[in-house]
């Protein structure tokens, strides 16, 4: 039987202020919430006397005086009499842990409770909401209050500034709308000035530790030419190691290849009886691919080759030298083949690790679990754990074979315990099929009952299966081919265009806009589900896919080299009071919740959802921005807006393991 590749393989209330006080905020995320209560029915002599009565300009840092406030006892705080005065402000650097002191609520509440308002192409929508519910979601009261009365209570006790134009309710929200150049200058600013940080930098993040990473994905089986089957984990585990490395966190990156295991006794057996020496080394893979198929076929008819490969398997195992030999023969070029297609995706490892590493080390697993009392062996002969204690069936896990050959389950834990040894990880991800879930959900309940406390820090992120994927020759078996049908099809369609523009290296863009296309298409639902491929919708210029995203950086790249050396400089604000401007200017204030929401379930769709959008959004803006003919302040002002979106674009694309093009 004929294995599949690689990991496929294993299946496939708020105090009042002192008297007098200060509230010192320094820059924040987007805005600042303050809030004070007064006593019930005092509302209107907070509002007469003014809550703000002084503010210092002190360099980044403002200075707030407060009004006087009277103090509330405790239970005043069930009341649902509340006295809020909300300053927002779109400044750099929200301090939020004196906003938490201010409205006795931890950072993490308080930066949940207020978020960017989505676009809406229907109509005008505020820049910012406060979800009342969130900062109620803690409350001690017996009887909750209702929201919406809440709300509207609020938003009639709150009065415009020069920072805030229109305060409003929606469903269970306060919300607000921004000074149009306060706008514009902040966010185009912190775009600037952030540059490849930008989002990164937000309060949301604030506290975040930097952790030990361990990120393992693809997993190819050495001697097999690289499966299509391996193109989701490549890609989903490069954009893991990504996010985290852009948040911080020292990541590294690990391929563990299927190099080990009976398949190498079949390999080790077959090439003996059907290798050529000149085939192996003007094309090491696909003859080594061409031997299995035809060793597996011979296997199937004649025991004694079966029983040669079973043989050669247990050489390996004890460590005879000539089938050594042959098997690191295998490996190098493996890896050598694998280096050249991970260089065509703009991927690298890290550290290229491997089941056979772990040969050893499993007999020492073998001999802790036996030391527990853990180890059980069948009438077979095999060893088993059983994880329910109870011997139900499903929960039974074997860890050797009856001959005393370790079994991936018994590697992959011997893996695990040395790369805490090597690495000291905070957190571990196994980027594999969701086939596989069980087998990692057993080593993790191994490694615990073991007693490695830190196995809770494992984690299986799984993705579903790509279907109906094949080239114009028929089906595909190697990613190779893939790559290859994407180049040669980008070239036709670019080659079809009359606004392609002429590019020094055809070619490279061709596969770096099909990569793009082939990522979008696959990172746009959820990583568990299955979805159906199609070379057709891939390759659409317009709609949601790669080749627009990546149409979209071009285009505004070439704005930046036309107009850009004359505009590039300095703009004015009130030039970009446009809806096309002001959509996407409250579009690039969400592009930190998308991070956030993305670190959170490490999934792509939040982050191409986003940047889809943008592109829409900018499309939209380049009919009707005009910067050709416009007074140099406008296009000044429009070419830095467009400025700010290439670079949010080409940022959301690198996390994505896209490599934007300037040209195509």
């Amino acid at each position: 039987m004929v294995l599949p590749p690689g990991r496929l393989r294993r299946h496939s209330g708020f105090p009042a202020r002192p008297r007098g006080s200060r509230a010192k905020v320094k820059g924040g995320r987007f805005g600042s919430l303050i809030s004070w209560r007064g006593r019930p029915g005092l509302a209107s002599g907070v509002q007469r006397r003014g809550p703000v009565q002084k503010r210092e300009e002190r360099g980044q840092s403002q200075t707030w005086r407060v009004a006087s406030a009277d103090p509330l006892p405790a239970s005043s705080r069930r009341t649902q009499h509340l006295c809020w005065y909300v300053v927002l402000r779109i400044e750099p650097g929200l301090h939020a842990c004196q906003l938490s002191r201010v409205l006795d609520l931890p950072p993490e509440n308080l930066i949940k409770s207020i978020s960017a308002v989505p676009i809406s192409r229907k109509e005008e929508v505020a820049d910012f909401q406060l979800s009342v519910d969130s900062l109620l979601e803690n409350s001690n009261d017996h009887i909750r209050p209702d929201i919406q009365v809440q709300a509207k209570k609020l938003a009639e006790k709150l009065k415009c500034d020069t920072v805030v134009s229109e305060i409003s309710t929606g469903p269970g929200t306060v919300n607000f709308k921004i000074n149009r150049e306060l706008l514009t200058k902040a966010v185009l600013h912190q775009v600037i000035e952030d540059g490849s940080k930008y989002g990164l930098k937000s309060e949301l993040f604030s506290g975040l530790p930097p952790r030990k990473v361990v990120v393992e994905f693809s997993s190819p089986n050495v001697a097999k030419k690289f499966h299509v089957g391996h193109l989701r984990s490549t890609i989903i585990g490069n954009f893991i190691a990504n996010l985290k490395e852009a948040l911080g966190h020292q990541v590294t990156r690990i391929n563990y290849l299927g190099d080990w295991g009976m398949q190498f006794g079949l390999l080790g057996t077959g090439f003996q009886l059907f290798g050529y020496e000149e085939k192996l080394q003007s094309n090491p893979l696909q003859h080594l691919f061409e031997v299995y198929v035809q060793v597996n076929k011979e296997a199937a008819d004649n025991k004694n080759i079966a029983k040669l490969a079973h043989e050669f398997f247990q050489r390996l195992e004890l460590g005879d030298i000539q089938a050594l030999s042959l098997w690191q023969r295998f490996r190098d070029l493996s890896i050598e083949e694998y280096i050249r297609i991970y260089q065509r995706l703009g991927i690298y490892f890290d550290e290229y690790s491997g089941e056979s590493f772990y040969r050893e080390k499993s007999q020492e697993v073998l001999k802790l679990l036996e030391s527990k009392g853990l180890l059980q062996k069948t009438i077979k002969g095999t060893a088993v754990v059983d994880l329910s204690g109870n011997g139900d069936p499903s929960s039974i896990c074997t860890v050797m074979r009856s001959d005393g050959t370790s079994l991936y389950a018994t590697r992959d834990i011997a893996a695990a315990i040395d790369r805490m040894d090597k690495y000291n990880f905070d957190t571990m991800i196994y980027v594999t099929d969701k086939g596989q879930k069980k087998h990692f959900q057993q080593v993790f309940q191994m490694l615990k009952i073991m007693g490695y406390d830190w196995a809770e820090r494992c984690h299986h992120v799984p993705f579903g299966v790509v279907q109906g994927m094949k080239t114009r020759r028929g089906d595909v078996t190697f990613l190779e081919d893939v790559l290859n049908e994407i180049r040669l099809r980008m070239l036709q369609n670019m080659a079809s265009i009359k606004t392609t523009k002429e590019l020094e290296n055809p070619q490279e863009t061709a596969e770096r806009v099909g990569l793009a296309a082939l990522i979008i298409q696959d990172f746009r639902g959820l990583l568990l589900s299955d979805y159906q491929f199609s070379w057709d919708r891939v390759f659409q210029s317009r709609g949601d896919t790669g080749v627009f995203l990546q149409y979209t950086h071009a285009r505004l790249h070439s704005l930046e080299e036309t107009f850009g050396s004359g505009y590039l400089n300095d703009f004015n604000t009130a030039c970009l009071q446009e809806p096309q401007s002001v959509s996407i200017l409250q579009h690039l204030l969400r592009f930190d919740e998308v991070l956030f929401k993305s670190s959170q379930d490490l999934q792509p769709r939040h982050i191409v959802n986003y940047l889809l959008t943008l592109s829409h959004l900018a499309a939209v803006a380049h009919k009707t921005l005009q910067i050709k003919h416009s007074p140099p302040d406008v296009a000044g002002a429009r070419l830095h807006l467009f400025k700010a979106v290439r670079s949010v674009l080409a940022n959301g694309m690198k996390l994505l393991g896209i490599i934007p093009v300037c040209r195509m």
